[in-house]
């Protein structure tokens, strides 16, 4: 069995860090939505860069939330697909992963038809 240990260690210092730039970002659009009222709005483009990056986020926390859900239940580097397990080098480079390679590349191939 593969010592898992590591990579939810890593889930979890990347979920506190997301949370605190989400925290970040939306006290920047409330900052800045409050300072713009009455001058035109001439920081839309920044709030909207900040809006992107607050969906980005929130995808990735939930990516790293289900992670450390499959590891709860010990099903962590299982595939979700397959059931095979996946590739400890995959999990290091993307501790999030819950697709194998070979799926993971399936299910894009499939999305871009």
């Amino acid at each position: 069995m593969i010592n898992m240990a590591p990579q939810v260690a890593q889930l979890k210092k990347e979920r506190q860090q997301i949370r605190t730039e989400l925290e970040h970002l939306r006290e920047l659009i409330q900052a800045k939505v409050s300072a713009d009222i009455g001058q035109g709005d001439p920081k839309e483009m920044e709030r909207d860069l900040a809006r992107s990056l607050i969906l980005v986020h929130e995808r990735k926390l939930a990516a790293i939330e289900q992670a450390l859900k499959e590891a709860e239940r010990g099903q962590y580097g299982i595939c979700e697909r397959c059931g095979q397990p996946i590739d400890p080098e995959r999990l290091e480079a993307v501790p999030e992963a819950t697709l194998c390679i070979t799926c993971k590349q399936l299910v894009e191939k499939r999305g871009h038809r």
